[in-house]
């Protein structure tokens, strides 16, 4: 049974998911002992089901805790596991940061999302993305990393977005995708993102270039 050792950090994750591949990089980050199973979003486990009343995922387990939100459950791993930290220690920094993540997950991890599950709204939720980025492009080389001169959660919520950027076919022009390409490959050469990906997100930037 995948929760029969308390003592070891849990993570339910789906392979190609974008927020289970959020987790998957802080914990990556961080070098952390924690459990990744592979579960299918469209047959849960005993075990998620028991833990999250959502039947969602990622869904993580910590002893007697049950973490069930991307954004909640690397928060809680940067709280608990403080080095490399991945949040500014002042109160004023951190709610930026959490602003900046709020409308990272708004506006472009959403609309993602509805574009890669070819949701009713797909075609809308392109055409917004494709705006937004097209506006903000300039901000992802403004410093070494996103809003940041050292690297936070903000990267790890954007890495696994941008490396799904090929499959979302956005109408981007070669100047902006330039400009994101040079920030998203200082961030996939980490050896953190590297350890973070499943064999199936591996396969999928393969088969795009095939």
């Amino acid at each position: 049974m995948a929760t029969s050792n308390p003592a070891v950090m849990t993570l339910f994750s789906d392979a190609v998911d974008l927020a289970s591949h959020q987790v998957r990089l802080v914990i990556a980050e961080k070098n952390l002992n924690c459990r990744v199973m592979d579960v299918d979003p469209l047959d849960l486990s005993d075990d998620v089901m028991d833990l999250n009343p959502y039947g969602s995922l990622p869904t993580f387990a910590d002893r007697e805790l049950a973490l069930y939100d991307a954004h909640i459950i690397c928060e809680y791993l940067d709280e608990r596991f403080p080095q490399p930290s991945l949040m500014p220690s002042d109160p004023v920094s951190r709610a930026t940061m959490r602003l900046y993540r709020y409308r990272i997950q708004r506006d472009w991890i959403a609309p993602a999302e509805m574009i890669l599950s070819n949701g009713s709204g797909a075609v809308e939720a392109r055409k917004g993305l494709s705006e937004s980025l097209t506006a903000s492009a300039p901000i992802f080389n403004a410093k070494a990393f996103f809003m940041n001169d050292v690297h936070s959660l903000l990267d790890t919520d954007l890495a696994p977005l941008l490396w799904r950027l090929p499959l979302l076919k956005l109408p981007l022009s070669s100047a902006v995708l330039q400009q994101i390409d040079h920030y998203a490959k200082r961030l996939f050469i980490r050896s953190g993102f590297i350890k973070s990906l499943t064999q199936a997100e591996q396969d999928m930037r393969q088969e795009l270039s095939l």
